[in-house]
C-alpha cells in the first residue's frame, strides 16, 4: 500500500533528474578580441577588424550593400583528427544574424572556401561580412558535427579605422 503512494513521487523525481540531464546544442561563452579562444579541438584568435567601403582594385571593385567588415582570424587544430571550419556568422543588435561572404574575390589573404584544418595545423586569414556599421558578436564553432557543435562568441566592438583605399588625384595635382 505504501508503494502506491510513493510511486508518483518517485516518478516525479526521475522526471526532474532526466530534465536536468538534457544535452544543450550550444554553449555560449564570450571572449574579447585578442584572447586565446579554446572551442573543443579548435584554438582561435581574432586578430583585428577593418571596415572597408569597397573590395578589389581599380579595375575590379566590389561595393557592399552596407559596409564590409574584414576580420583577421587565426585558427589552430589542437586535436588528433582534421576539422572542417564552416563559414562564420555575426550576431548584431537584437540578435539579427549576418553570414560571411562566400566569394573571396578582392579579399586580401582570404581564409578560403574549403577550410579543412589538419591536426597541429594553424591557418590565418580574413573573413568578410557585408553589414551595417555597429558592434557585433562573432560565432565560432568547435568543429563538431552539425547539430552537436559547441559555439563560443567573440565581442567585435565598433572601432572606426580609415579605409586604406587610394584617393584619385584632384585636377592640377601630379
Amino acid at each position: 500500500m505504501t508503494y502506491r503512494r510513493l510511486l508518483p513521487s518517485l516518478l516525479l523525481l526521475v522526471a526532474l533528474l532526466l530534465a536536468g540531464c538534457k544535452k544543450q546544442s550550444s554553449t555560449q561563452i564570450n571572449y574579447q578580441m585578442g584572447e586565446r579562444i579554446v572551442a573543443g579541438p579548435m584554438v582561435y584568435n581574432v586578430v583585428q577588424t577593418i571596415w572597408k567601403t569597397q573590395l578589389g582594385d581599380l579595375f575590379n571593385v566590389r561595393t557592399p550593400d552596407n559596409r564590409y567588415l574584414m576580420i583577421t582570424i587565426s585558427a589552430t587544430n589542437s586535436g588528433g583528427k582534421e576539422v572542417s571550419m564552416p563559414f562564420l556568422t555575426l550576431e548584431g543588435p537584437g540578435g539579427k544574424e549576418y553570414h560571411e561572404i562566400e566569394n573571396g574575390e578582392g579579399i586580401e589573404k582570404w581564409f578560403g572556401l574549403l577550410r579543412t584544418i589538419q591536426p597541429a595545423e594553424t591557418r590565418q586569414g580574413n573573413v568578410v561580412f557585408d553589414v551595417p556599421l555597429t558592434s557585433y558578436r562573432l560565432r565560432l564553432t568547435d568543429g563538431g558535427e552539425l547539430g552537436t557543435e559547441k559555439n563560443v562568441w567573440v565581442e567585435i566592438p565598433l572601432r572606426m579605422d580609415t579605409d586604406s583605399t587610394v584617393a584619385a588625384p584632384t585636377p592640377g595635382q601630379q
